[in-house]
C-alpha cells in the first residue's frame, strides 16, 4: 500500500454518494507499500479502505482480483470484500484511477514475525492454495520469467548504482534460472506477496489476508518459497531455520509436498529472491517525484538470493523428517 495519488475531500465525498455508507468523517493516507494508492475512510458506516489502482495493475485484471477475494471468503480465507456501488458495481473511478472500497479487516501487521506467526502463515497459505481449485477464473503471472526479464532491462546498468556488479549478478541468476525453472511441478491459485505486511494479527492469531493484487496462477510451491524468504529471514539476513520449521510444518499440516516439488524448492526460492530483488530495484531506481511511499531496500533480498545459490536440499530450510 501507498499514496501516488492525491484526493480532495470534495472528489472523495461526490465518489461516496454513489455507496450507502453515510457522510465521510475523515480519511487518511497509508503510507506503507509500493503498488497502489490506499486510503483508511472513516464514514458514517464505520471504517473502509479505499483502493485507487496505479502502476503494475492493469484494469482488466481487476475482475479477477475481486472476484478471488469473494471466493476465497466464501470457503472461510478472511479477506477484504468490496463494497458495492448503489448500482452494484464493486468498480468506479476517482481521480483519473479505477477504484474500489474494501472492508476494514480487524488486526495488525507484525514487524518482526515470531515462529507462532510463521507456522499460522504456513496454515493459512496451504488453506488458500486448497480453496482456489475450483476458482474459474484464470490470470498469468505478469511476474515470471519474462517479467522478471523486463525488470533487469529496466533497471540495466544503474543496479551498480546500488551495488557494484548487481547488474552482472542479475543477469546471471535468470540465465541460471532460465535453464532450470520447472514447468511441470502443481500449479493454482497463488497470493505471491504474502509478506508480513499483508497478514494481520491478533494477537499470535491470524485474523486475515490483504493485498491480493499479484494473485495469479502459477506454481504452488513458488508461493511457499516466497513465504520463506518473507518471513524467515532476520535483520542481519539470517535465515532462521526454526521459523522456516513452523512455517512449513504449518502448510504441511493443510496440504503436502509433491517429492518434485520438495527437490525443486531451493530453485524455486532463489527465483523468489530474485523476483522481489528486481521488483524493489526498480522501485528503488523510479520513485515518482512527489510520491508519499517508501521504497524497500533492494539489499535485502541480494542476502536472501545468495543464501539460496548455497542450499542443496529443502530440509536446509527447516523442514521435518
Amino acid at each position: 500500500m501507498a499514496v501516488y495519488t492525491d484526493v480532495g475531500e470534495e472528489e472523495l465525498g461526490a465518489f461516496l454518494a454513489d455507496y450507502a455508507l453515510g457522510n465521510l468523517l475523515s480519511f487518511k493516507g497509508i503510507a506503507e507499500g509500493v503498488e497502489n494508492t490506499n486510503y483508511v475512510l472513516h464514514t458514517g458506516a464505520g471504517y473502509f479502505i479505499l483502493t485507487l489502482y496505479e502502476k503494475r495493475v492493469a484494469r482488466e485484471d481487476l475482475p479477477f482480483f475481486i472476484g478471488l477475494m469473494q471466493h476465497l471468503a466464501e470457503r472461510g480465507i478472511n479477506c477484504p470484500q468490496p463494497v458495492h456501488r448503489q448500482n452494484g458495481d464493486a468498480l468506479g473511478e476517482l481521480a483519473g484511477r479505477p477504484a474500489a472500497i474494501f472492508t476494514f479487516l480487524e488486526g495488525v501487521s507484525v514487524r518482526r514475525p515470531q515462529v507462532a506467526h510463521c507456522a499460522a502463515v504456513g496454515r493459512a497459505l496451504a488453506g488458500l492454495h486448497l480453496a482456489g481449485r475450483d476458482f474459474k477464473l484464470h490470470r498469468k503471472n505478469a511476474l515470471a520469467l519474462e517479467g522478471w526479464r523486463a525488470l533487469a532491462a529496466s533497471a540495466g546498468g544503474r543496479a551498480d548504482k546500488v551495488m557494484p556488479g548487481l547488474a552482472k549478478l542479475v543477469e546471471d541468476e535468470l540465465a541460471h534460472l532460465a535453464r532450470h525453472w520447472p514447468s511441470e511441478l502443481p500449479r493454482g491459485i497463488v497470493h505471491a506477496d504474502l509478506f508480513p505486511d499483508n497478514v494481520f494479527f491478533l494477537g499470535d492469531q491470524l485474523s486475515g489476508l490483504i493485498d491480493f493484487y499479484f494473485a495469479c496462477d502459477d506454481i504452488l510451491a513458488y508461493d511457499l518459497a516466497i513465504c520463506l524468504n518473507a518471513w524467515c529471514f532476520e535483520t542481519d539476513g539470517s535465515y532462521n531455520v526454526t521459523k522456516g520449521k513452523a512455517l512449513l510444518s504449518g502448510y504441511f499440516a493443510g496440504r503436502g509436498l509433491s517429492a518434485d516439488e520438495l527437490l525443486t524448492l531451493p530453485l524455486l526460492a532463489r527465483g523468489a529472491a530474485l523476483r522481489f530483488l528486481l521488483t524493489r530495484l526498480v522501485d528503488w531506481l523510479d520513485v515518482p517525484p512527489g510520491a508519499l511511499v517508501r521504497p524497500k531496500d533492494p539489499m535485502e533480498y541480494v542476502k536472501r538470493l545468495r543464501f539460496h545459490q548455497r542450499i542443496d536440499h529443502a530440509r536446509d530450510y527447516g523442514l521435518a523428517a
